[in-house]
């Protein structure tokens, strides 16, 4: 099968990235395959196992599709509700506005994520977990992380903080810094509390490696949570919200879900849980491997001529300002 994946942002993705970095090991995997995989991307992008063909901003996209594409996979919802004449397949990564009707074509990201949108048609992301290196179990893991963009208030930095601060125990914040003005936020002076930015490769790894767990109180519905499986994968449970995908993603046995900072608190302080069964959920259930099987489902059904819904789905209610308790 001839599939071209179309994004307006370049690849490979060094830092955050879940978007890129989803489509990516899907490509990569797909290509082991045996099929052809093409990327319209922006220019500067490359790939070693793949063609890259450079996306003219300035042009229309359906122009630039390969007569010989088999079908067009997007990464975003395009505007006007224009497609090629080639069968389309769209992934709804976000939560957009309630009511905004989205194609029909459209697979979403987790069966909560569906679900809020009057759907059942999904395919749960997953990640080449060959690129991640070895798990050390044995190294000392002296404190906690966040990760994710903290400048995006539903992913609750602050409550991070907060619940780390209760339990007294040290977080490392992976995707923020200690300031930051552009949303009148201003983030804590405690040193408990260690800011490292948007970090990608060995560095992020390397501090993965060494956390004893993710704190991610997000107060959004979570489409999917590309931070939680990134952490399970390392061993590290997850003390959350049970917000979005989170349930579906975090059993009892790999973390504590709870919409209140002081149980959050007590479970970071009191609970353990066993490193290697949290990374074998990961590896088991939310590998790229996974995923690729559902996708050339979706496509099969869709170059046969069939249409994933037979009516645009839209969702249904807010996904943001949920609560959070003392």
């Amino acid at each position: 099968m001839n599939i071209l994946m179309v994004h307006r942002a370049p690849v490979p993705v060094f830092a955050y990235g879940g978007t890129e970095r989803v489509m990516w090991d899907l490509a990569r995997r797909l290509s082991t395959l045996g099929h052809r995989v093409r990327f319209l991307v922006p220019a500067g992008s490359h790939c070693d196992f793949a063609e890259v063909i450079a996306l003219d901003p300035a042009g229309d996209w359906r122009a630039q599709v390969p007569a010989d594409t088999d079908v067009v996979h997007l990464q975003f919802q395009p505007e006007g509700g224009l497609l090629p004449d080639v069968p389309c397949l769209v992934t709804e990564h976000g939560n957009p506005a309630p009511g905004v009707p989205l194609q029909r074509n459209t697979v979403f990201i987790s069966a909560d994520h569906a679900a809020r949108h009057g759907s059942t048609v999904f395919v749960r992301n997953g990640l080449d977990w060959s690129a991640y290196g070895v798990v050390d179990f044995d190294r000392p893991r002296p404190g906690f992380h966040f990760l994710g963009k903290a400048s995006w208030r539903v992913k609750n930095v602050q409550g991070a903080i907060d619940v780390t601060g209760d339990a007294g125990v040290r977080l490392d914040v992976l995707g923020g810094v200690r300031f930051n003005f552009k949303r009148g936020i201003r983030l804590t002076f405690t040193p408990r509390v260690h800011f490292h930015g948007m970090v990608g490769g060995e560095r992020k790894m390397g501090l993965l490696n060494a956390s004893r767990g993710l704190v991610f109180p997000v107060l959004w519905h979570e489409p999917f949570g590309l931070a939680v499986i990134e952490s399970l994968y390392f061993g590290c449970p997850v003390f959350g919200t049970p917000y979005g995908a989170l349930p579906e993603l975090v059993p009892g046995d790999c973390g504590v879900l709870s919409t209140s900072r002081a149980e959050l608190a007590e479970a970071v302080r009191g609970r353990s849980f066993d490193a290697r069964a949290c990374h074998a959920l990961a590896v088991r259930e939310f590998g790229a491997d996974t995923m690729a099987p559902g996708y050339l489902r979706l496509y099969e059904k869709i170059t046969a001529g069939e249409c994933l819904h037979a009516e645009p789905p839209r969702l249904r209610e807010e996904a943001r300002r949920l609560a959070w308790r003392p």
